[in-house]
């Protein structure tokens, strides 16, 4: 679907990083990441877009209810700490976290 390459490209643009610096910080080749964002994700490798939702901060999951909701604008789930690198483990407890928050909502209707 090519909805979820157009809010990765929206996501990366919002990092202030150019393609190429992200395709670095995310641990793909620069030719992947173009590649993914031209043609969609869908073609691309799990591990692949795992790496770049991992870069971003997001989860699969995130970047699926992102591409359903999306109307336009994107709306950052993660928060940006410059400087810092977050451990697969550490981006596990934030999403769970993230889980946690949602539950807590009231039913709207």
């Amino acid at each position: 679907m090519v909805k979820r390459a157009e809010v990765l490209k929206k996501l990366i643009d919002q990092t202030g990083l150019n393609t190429k610096a992200f395709a670095e910080k995310a641990g793909i080749p620069y030719t992947t990441l173009r590649s993914i964002l031209m043609r969609g994700v869908g073609g691309a490798s799990v591990n692949n877009v795992i790496k770049v939702c991992r870069a971003l901060g997001i989860t699969i999951e995130d970047l699926e209810e992102m591409a359903a909701n999306d109307n336009g604008s994107i709306q950052t789930i993660a928060a940006h700490h410059d400087g810092e690198d977050w451990t697969a483990e550490e981006l596990e407890t934030i999403r769970k976290f993230k889980e946690f928050v949602k539950s807590q909502r009231k039913p709207q209707g």
